[in-house]
């Protein structure tokens, strides 16, 4: 599953670190070792599953591979998401408005 499926593919804690890692561009495995602190193979294995679903994107440089994030396709993740975050600025604003009601209270009482 977790080779089609974004959702399946970023539910592992490594995998979402290498995503941020790349969030600010890309970068060598090499480096995303030293970065993360995995071992080669374990960091190999999760960039198989990112590239597997297009969530990152590879290129060689001589006998380099340098990964890239490749942000579109966590729009589905951005879509659902979204939802969730319209519920939550709600209760934010009720729970804002309370405390707006409260704070008048005390000031009249």
């Amino acid at each position: 599953a977790a080779a089609t499926d974004v959702f399946t593919a970023i539910a592992e804690a490594p995998r979402r670190e290498i995503l941020d890692a790349l969030v600010d561009g890309e970068r060598p495995v090499g480096e995303l070792v030293k970065v993360l602190r995995m071992a080669q193979p374990r960091v190999s294995k999760h960039l198989r599953v990112l590239s597997d679903v297009g969530l990152v994107t590879c290129r060689a440089e001589g006998r380099r591979r340098l990964y890239r994030l490749n942000p579109e396709r966590l729009r589905p993740l951005h879509g659902w998401l979204e939802k969730y975050e319209r519920a939550w600025n709600e209760r934010l604003d009720r729970m804002d408005d309370y405390l707006k009601d409260l704070q008048r209270k005390e000031r009249v009482g």
